[in-house]
């Protein structure tokens, strides 16, 4: 048995790992093809590029080996069943189950190491991945500015040109810039110019802009006691040459308080304390709108059995004045209407309130099952193997990239139902293995009895019955 399970074993590893790396690979040339336009041509060295890969890979690692496992496993007990050795073996005794005992074993350990890598190393990449990538901002901040929009990245500037163009695409060619946009006013401070440079050197804190052959406009208000604004002046002046520096260091800098708020960047450990600090608030809200909409429409001070009916003059309606009668409607219908529009801006209130719950929520059962998605795809992707008799590339990689995108979209679905509030965040998180679970049960009882996916020829007789008494009905037309 000894043999048999080092040979099982070394059936599975070599395709993984080989699987393992190509996939890990095309994921983090993915990731890479999407940031590559902020991190082109800034002048990284090769030790930190090699850096910022590794922490790409990092984050890629829980997603490519379930999609390695589920390849392997068809591809191994694929060839297997092909060159007739999973059938050798079947008749030596040795069931489906006992036969893949060992590979179950190491499911459980790839399950526990994803486990611990998406609780552990997968948040700690991801805060790096976007720490490198916030300073890679900050390294000649020219590259990123892009042509023919408003560039917003910079605190307190809107920068907008035509062309970048020059050796170093630091050279600009009609430019826009509004400036001191922290405040509450208008877009009053504009700078519009032919031609502009921009430069930084390296360590610096500050971006120099050079402008050239421009103009500065400047429009001065000041609020008046009513709703407009009254113009006092404007300013408007020319220049041949105008240069000023901008204030960069905060986009190298990494507010961890944002950071600690973003779900990628938690542990589950994390995932529930910030759960277990925004619950408090999330019910206090709840009770203080509550006690303001009773306290709004009055419903506590009603008293219903105070009114004696038995006593009341049914005569006391008929001589109401009717603007008394519509002064009166008119005030019932306010005491509804008023409180109906709170509760219309109070449920946009509670709905994004619960929904920031739900991430969290959602995220820590979705670490969980995608911990166990090696364990659930191995069950989906060995029997399928031994059923299909076909090991390689061609017909393995299909039915595994149709499976996996089956997950994937399950997954996803389930979770923006969880944070919409459709379904439980415990539900959503876990859908994609509720559902592929009996998938798993069914293929492996039907690998173990040596069935196919599913039988054809309950499909294939009532038709080939049909065809049949056709053809003798046609034959005994043409004998009379």
């Amino acid at each position: 048995m000894k043999i048999l399970n080092k040979y099982i074993l070394k059936s599975f590893l070599i395709p993984f790992l080989a699987t393992f790396l190509v996939i890990l690979f095309v994921l983090v040339m993915q990731v890479l093809w999407l940031q590559f336009d902020k991190i082109a041509g800034k002048g990284i060295g090769f030790g930190l590029m090699l850096q910022f890969l590794g922490y790409i890979a990092q984050m890629q690692v829980p997603l490519a080996l379930p999609i390695a496992i589920l390849l392997s496993s068809i591809m191994a007990l694929g060839n297997l069943s092909e060159n007739y050795e999973f059938a050798a073996i079947k008749s030596a005794g040795i069931s489906l189950g006992r036969f893949l005992r060992p590979l179950i074993i190491l499911m459980v350990i790839l399950s526990t190491l994803n486990f611990l890598f998406l609780n552990y190393a997968f948040p700690r990449a991801a805060f790096k991945f976007k720490n490198m990538l916030s300073n890679m901002q900050k390294t000649q901040p020219a590259l990123a500015l892009i042509p023919g929009t408003f560039n917003t990245d910079i605190p307190g500037y809107s920068i907008k040109f035509d062309e970048k163009y020059g050796e170093d695409d630091n050279l600009l060619k009609n430019v826009l810039i509004y400036y001191d946009l922290n405040q509450r006013t208008a877009n009053v401070k504009v700078i519009t110019a032919k031609y502009g440079e921009i430069t930084t050197e390296e360590g610096s804190r500050y971006m120099t802009v050079i402008l050239k052959d421009g103009y500065h406009y400047e429009e001065m208000s000041r609020r008046n006691v009513g709703f407009s604004n009254q113009k006092i002046n404007s300013t408007k002046s020319s220049f041949d040459q105008y240069s000023f520096n901008i204030d960069i260091s905060k986009l190298g800098n990494v507010d961890t308080q944002e950071y600690k708020q973003d779900r990628e960047m938690l542990s589950l450990k994390q995932l529930n304390s910030q759960v277990d600090t925004l619950l408090p608030e999330y019910e206090n809200f709840v009770a203080l709108k509550a006690k303001n909409l009773l306290r709004r429409t009055g419903v506590r001070a009603m008293n219903v059995d105070t009114i004696n009916y038995e006593n009341f003059d049914s005569d006391i309606l008929a001589n109401y004045d009717s603007i008394m009668k519509k002064r009166l409607i008119s005030g019932a219908i306010g005491l509804v209407t008023n409180p109906l529009n709170d509760i219309k801006g109070f449920n946009t209130v509670l709905k994004a309130k619960q929904k920031n719950i739900n991430v969290y929520n959602t995220e820590y059962h979705r670490r969980l099952a995608f911990s166990i998605a090696c364990l659930v795809l191995f069950f989906i992707g060995a029997p399928l193997g031994s059923i299909i008799r076909k090991g390689g590339f061609g017909l393995p990689m299909i039915l595994a990239i149709f499976i996996f995108v089956i997950y994937f979209f399950i997954s996803t679905l389930g979770r923006n139902m969880a944070h919409a509030g459709t379904i439980t965040p415990a539900l959503g998180g876990w859908l994609a293995t509720i559902v592929l679970v009996p998938l798993g049960l069914l293929l492996m009882s039907r690998a173990t009895k040596d069935k196919g996916v599913f039988n054809v020829d309950v499909f294939l007789k009532p038709l080939m019955n049909l065809f049949k008494k056709r053809v003798i009905v046609k034959d005994d037309n043409t004998t009379n």
